[in-house]
C-alpha cells in the first residue's frame, strides 16, 4: 500500500506511511474439521501408497518369474505354490513395514533431523528386511517344509535375500521419512504465517484503540462549547456523540463495514462540529448509490473529515466548504475529501501551535489500510489546485449488502 502526498513540489510532513506491508487475509473462516479432514486424507494416502506400493511389487515378481522361467536351473514348483509363496512375501512386508510406523512415531523419529535418523533408518532397514527373510524361510521351509528349490547354499541365498530386502526397506523407509519431513516443514512454513498474522491482528487492535480517543476528544471539544448556551441543542448533541461512541464500540471488532453506516456516523460528526462552527463549516455531497454497499475500515471516512475540518476549516476566519464524495469504478472504491488549504509549513511559531498535529489520524488511516489491504489501496494527499488539499482513498470494494 503506498501513500503519496504532493503539492507541487511541497509534501507534508510527518504523514509518510511505513514501507510496503504484508497482505492480510480477511473475512475467512476455516471449517471446524479441518484437521480431521486433514487426518483422514493422510490415511487414505497412506493405504494407496501401501497398496499401490506392494502391489507393484507383487507383479514384479510376478513379471521376472514369467519372464526368466526357461533360463533358470532351479527346480520349478508348481504354478499355484509359486504364487502363493509371491503374495506370502508381499504381504508379510506390508505387514512389517505397516507395524514399523508406530514403533518409530512412538520414539519421536518423525520429528529428528536426518543427522539423528539416517543411522536409525539403516538399522530399521536391516532388522525388518531380516525378519521379513527370515519369517518367509522359516515359514516356507521349517513349518511347511517344502523342498528346497535351488543348488546353491540356503545360508547364501537367506544372506542375499536379507541385503536385496534391505535394499528395498531402505527405499520405502527413505520415501517414508521424506513425506514427513516436507509435512514437517509445510506445518512450520503455517505456523509461520499463523504468527505473522496474530502480530498483524495485534497491530490492528492497537492502531484502532488510538483512533477511538482521537476522534472522542475532539467530539467532546464541540459539545463543550454548547452545553451552557443552548440545552436542547446540547442534548441533540449528546445523542449524535452517543451515536458515535455506538458505533465505535460495535465496529472496534470488525476489520469492515458498510460505508452506508461510515455515511451515518460522519453525518453525526459534522452535526456536532457544525455546532461550533456554525455557517463557517459547510458540506457538499457526491456519494454514489453502488458505493454504500462496499466495505470500507471502521472510522475511516471519519479521520479524513476530521482532519479536513481541523486544518481546512479551523484555522480560517471565514471557514469553508468541504467536499465529500465516493465512487465505485472496476471495483474499487475511490473516497475523496477535498477542503480549503495547502500542504506548506505554518507562516508563524503560533500558527504552527495552533495547527499542531501528532500525525494520529492520518497515520493510523494508513498503517490500518496497508494492514487490510496491501498494495491494493492507495492513499494520497495533494494540494491541487492551489488552495485546496484533497485526500483521496482507494481501495478494492468488497460487497457487504
Amino acid at each position: 500500500m503506498s501513500v503519496t502526498f504532493s503539492s507541487a513540489p511541497r509534501i507534508a510532513p510527518g504523514l509518510a506511511p511505513a514501507p510496503a506491508g504484508v497482505v492480510r487475509s480477511w473475512g475467512t473462516n476455516a471449517p471446524v474439521d479441518t484437521a480431521a479432514k486433514l487426518e483422514r486424507a493422510k490415511r487414505r494416502l497412506y493405504v494407496v501408497a501401501q497398496v499401490g506400493g506392494w502391489g507393484a511389487f507383487l507383479a514384479m515378481q510376478f513379471g521376472f518369474s514369467k519372464a526368466f522361467a526357461g533360463t533358470t536351473t532351479t527346480m520349478r514348483r508348481d504354478s499355484l505354490t509359486e504364487a502363493a509363496l509371491y503374495v506370502m512375501i508381499a504381504l508379510l512386508g506390508l505387514v512389517l513395514t505397516h507395524y514399523a510406523r508406530p514403533f518409530m512415531s512412538r520414539r519421536g523419529w518423525k520429528e529428528m533431523g536426518w543427522r539423528a535418523l539416517a543411522p536409525r533408518v539403516v538399522v530399521m532397514g536391516a532388522v525388518l528386511s531380516f525378519l521379513w527373510s527370515a519369517i518367509g524361510f522359516g515359514y516356507c521351509y521349517g513349518i511347511v517344509r517344502l523342498p528346497w528349490p535351488s543348488h546353491v547354499s540356503p545360508t547364501l541365498v537367506f544372506v542375499f535375500s536379507w541385503i536385496n530386502g534391505m535394499v528395498m526397506l531402505l527405499g520405502w523407509l527413505s520415501a517414508y521419512f521424506f513425506y514427513h519431513i516436507f509435512e514437517r516443514i509445510q506445518r512450520m512454513q503455517v505456523e509461520q504465517l499463523r504468527l505473522a498474522a496474530s502480530a498483524k491482528e495485534a497491530e490492528l487492535r492497537a492502531l484502532k484503540s488510538q483512533v477511538n480517543p482521537h476522534f472522542l476528544f475532539n467530539s467532546l471539544n464541540s459539545l463543550r462549547a454548547l452545553i451552557d448556551e443552548d440545552a436542547p441543542r446540547a442534548r441533540e448533541a449528546v445523542t449524535r456523540l452517543a451515536n458515535m461512541l455506538r458505533y465505535s464500540l460495535q465496529s472496534g471488532q470488525l476489520e469492515t463495514v458498510p460505508f452506508e453506516d461510515e455515511l451515518r456516523i460522519v453525518e453525526d460528526y459534522l452535526a456536532l462540529e457544525q455546532i461550533r462552527h456554525e455557517s463557517r463549516l459547510r458540506v457538499r455531497w457526491a456519494i454514489a448509490e453502488d458505493a454504500r454497499a462496499c466495505g470500507v475500515p471502521p472510522m475511516l471516512l471519519q479521520t479524513l473529515v476530521e482532519n479536513a475540518v481541523k486544518y481546512g476549516i479551523g484555522p480560517r476566519r471565514d471557514g469553508g466548504e468541504i467536499a465529500i464524495s465516493a465512487e465505485l469504478t472496476g471495483g474499487e472504491l475511490t473516497i475523496r475529501v477535498t477542503n480549503p488549504g495547502d500542504l506548506s509549513a505554518p507562516a508563524s511559531t503560533a500558527a504552527a501551535r495552533a495547527g499542531s498535529s501528532t500525525g494520529v489520524g492520518l497515520r493510523n488511516a494508513s498503517e490500518r489500510l496497508k494492514l487490510l489491504f496491501g498494495g491494493r489501496a492507495r492513499l494520497s494527499l495533494t494540494a491541487e489546485p492551489a488552495g485546496v488539499v484533497t485526500a483521496a482513498v482507494t481501495i478494492p470494494c468488497a460487497n457487504r449488502s
